[in-house]
C-alpha cells in the first residue's frame, strides 16, 4: 500500500494534475448548485475534455467534478428548497427551514464542514480498505439487496411526523407505485404506460424530487402570500460561520457515524449517495428521538449534517466497486466507467496492478480535492446567503425556470415538463391534506431497487423464501427490520404500563 501511495502522490501532485483537481472541484461545485443538473450531468459534460488527457488526469478531473457536485448540491437545497442533485433532496428537510429562520449561513457552513469531513474520512477508508471492501461488495447478492431495501423502507416512520406514520407508509406505497411505471427491467414489457412512448423509461427521481419540493414550494409561497425569507435576513459575516463549542459537540458524533454509514452504502454497487442520505437522515432521527430541539424537519442542524456527510462519503465509497471490480457503484460512476474504457483501461481487480498510477492518484487527489472544496465554498457562503434577499417577484420565476430547465435537459422531452406540473399540483394537494412527502421519495428511490432484486432472487430460489434464513446477511437484516417495526409498539406498551413501586 505504501509503495502505491508513493506512486499516487508523485502522480497526483504534478502541477497539471493539481490544476485538474481545481478545475474539477470548481466546475462540479458550480453545476451542483444549479437545481436539477447534478453530478451525472457534470461528469458527462467533462467527457469530451477528458479525451485529450492522459488516463490519470482524466479520472482525477472527473472525480473532482463528481464529489464537487455532491459538495455543492446542498446550496440550492438550503437556500431555495430546490435540490441541486438527487442526493441533496434530504438536505431540504432541515436546511430550508434553517434558511427561513435566518440561519442560512449556519446551515451552509454545517453542510460544508460535514461534506469535507465525510469526504476526507471516506477517502482514508478507501485508501486502507479498498481491496477488502471489494470482496464484501462482491459477496453481497440480490437477496441481500432486497432485504436491505425492505429494511430501508422502515425508515418511513422516521421520515413522518408524530401521528403520521400510517400516512407515511401510504405515501411510500405511492412512491413505489410510481417506480413501477415504465419498462420492466427483467421481462422488457412496458407497464402502466397507457400507450405513451414518453413513459417507456418511467419517471426520473430528479423529476419527482423537483416537483414535490422545489416547484410545489414555490407555488405554495405564491398562493399563500408568505413573506420572502430574505425580509428577515441580514448580511452574513464570516465570523457567524464559526460553529460554537456546543454545536461542534452536537454534530461531531453525527459526522463520525454517518461518514462510516455513507461510505459502506456507497461501496455497495447500485446503492449510491441518494440511498445513503435517506438512510442517514432516518437513522439520525431514530437515534435522537423526540428529544431533538428544534425537531427534525423544523431546522435541526443534525438534519443537515447527517445527509450531507453521508452523501459525500457515499460518493467516495462508490469508487471501491468501480476501481476494484469494474462495477459502477452509482449512475455517475457508470459514466466514468465508460470514459475509462474509452481511454483503453479496464477497471477491475487488475487495475491497481497494471495501472497503479491511475488507481492511487485518484485516491490521493481526493484529499486535495476535499480541501479545495472547503476553501472554495466557505468564503462564498456570505454571498450565497444573499440569494434570500432577492425579492420574490424576481427569485420565484428564476427558480421555476431552473427547475423546469434542469428536468428538461436530462431527457430533452417536453412531456416531462407536463408530468412535472401534474405531480406538482398533486403534491400541493397532499401538503394541504397534511400528507408527508419525504416517504414518497423514499418509496420511489427504493422501489425500483427492491423490485429488481426481488425478481432476481425469485429466479435464483425458484420462487421460494428460503433465502431469508439461509443467508446470514439476510437473516440479520430481517431481524433488525422486525425490531425497528416493533419498537414503536413496544415503547408505547411500556409507556402505558405503570412502573411498579
Amino acid at each position: 500500500m505504501f509503495e502505491g501511495l508513493d506512486i499516487g502522490i508523485q502522480t497526483a501532485f504534478t502541477p497539471f494534475n493539481i490544476l485538474m483537481v481545481a478545475v474539477g472541484c470548481f466546475t462540479g461545485t458550480f453545476i451542483g448548485m444549479l437545481p436539477g443538473l447534478g453530478p451525472a450531468t457534470a461528469v458527462a459534460l467533462m467527457i469530451p475534455m477528458s479525451y485529450s488527457l492522459d488516463p490519470a488526469a482524466a479520472l482525477i478531473l472527473m472525480a473532482g467534478v463528481y464529489y464537487g457536485a455532491a459538495f455543492g448540491g446542498s446550496t440550492a437545497s438550503i437556500l431555495i428548497n430546490a435540490p441541486g442533485c438527487s442526493s441533496s433532496a434530504v438536505t431540504t428537510f432541515d436546511g430550508y427551514p434553517m434558511a427561513q429562520q435566518g440561519r442560512a449561513g449556519k446551515a451552509l457552513a454545517v453542510a460544508a464542514w460535514a461534506s469535507f469531513i465525510g469526504g476526507t474520512l471516506s477517502a482514508f477508508a478507501l485508501l486502507i480498505a479498498a481491496p477488502l471492501l471489494s470482496q464484501v461488495a462482491l459477496n453481497f447478492q440480490s437477496p441481500d439487496y432486497f432485504v436491505m431495501m425492505v429494511m430501508g423502507l422502515t425508515a418511513v416512520a422516521a421520515l413522518s411526523a408524530q401521528g403520521q406514520v400510517l400516512r407515511g407508509y401510504a405515501m411510500a406505497v405511492v412512491g413505489m407505485m410510481l417506480a413501477t411505471v415504465g419498462t420492466d427491467g427483467t421481462s422488457g414489457v412496458p407497464r402502466l404506460t397507457f400507450g405513451q412512448l414518453d413513459l417507456i423509461d418511467g419517471f426520473s427521481f430528479l423529476l419527482i424530487a423537483m416537483a414535490t419540493y422545489a416547484l410545489a414550494e414555490m407555488v405554495l409561497v405564491i398562493l399563500e402570500g408568505r413573506l420572502n425569507p430574505g425580509d428577515h435576513v441580514r448580511a452574513t459575516e464570516m465570523r457567524e460561520l464559526m460553529l460554537s463549542r456546543d454545536e461542534v459537540r452536537d454534530v461531531a458524533p453525527v459526522i463520525g457515524r454517518h461518514s462510516i454509514l455513507g461510505f459502506l452504502v456507497g461501496v455497495l454497487p447500485g446503492a449510491g449517495a441518494t440511498v445513503a442520505s435517506f438512510f442517514s437522515y432516518a437513522l439520525e432521527k431514530k437515534i435522537t428521538g423526540d428529544s431533538a430541539r428544534p425537531a427534525f424537519g423544523e431546522g435541526n442542524v443534525r438534519g443537515v449534517a447527517a445527509p450531507e456527510c453521508a452523501n459525500n462519503a457515499a460518493s467516495t465509497g462508490s469508487f471501491v466497486p468501480l476501481l476494484t471490480l469494474g462495477i459502477p457503484g452509482s449512475g455517475t460512476t457508470a459514466i466514468m466507467l465508460g470514459a475509462l474504457i474509452a481511454h483503453g483501461l479496464q477497471p477491475g481487480p487488475r487495475l491497481y496492478v497494471d495501472h497503479p498510477d491511475v488507481f492511487w492518484s485518484v485516491i490521493v487527489s481526493m484529499f486535495l480535492g476535499n480541501l479545495m472544496l472547503l476553501c472554495i465554498n466557505l468564503p462564498m457562503i456570505p454571498w450565497l446567503a444573499r440569494l434570500l434577499r432577492i425579492p420574490q417577484p424576481v427569485l420565484m420565476p428564476v427558480v421555476m425556470l431552473f427547475c423546469l430547465l434542469g428536468v428538461y435537459l436530462v431527457s430533452f422531452d417536453a412531456m416531462d415538463i407536463v408530468i412535472m406540473v401534474i405531480i406538482t399540483l398533486v403534491a400541493i394537494l397532499l401538503r394541504w391534506l397534511d400528507f408527508p412527502l419525504a416517504p414518497l421519495l423514499l418509496g420511489f428511490i427504493l422501489g425500483g431497487y427492491l423490485e429488481d432484486n426481488l425478481q432476481r432472487t425469485m429466479i435464483l430460489y425458484d420462487g421460494g423464501l428460503s433465502f431469508l434464513w439461509e443467508r446470514s446477511a439476510c437473516l440479520v437484516m430481517l431481524l433488525f427490520t422486525v425490531a425497528l417495526l416493533l419498537w414503536p409498539l413496544i415503547s408505547r406498551v411500556r409507556g402505558a404500563v405503570p412502573a411498579e413501586r
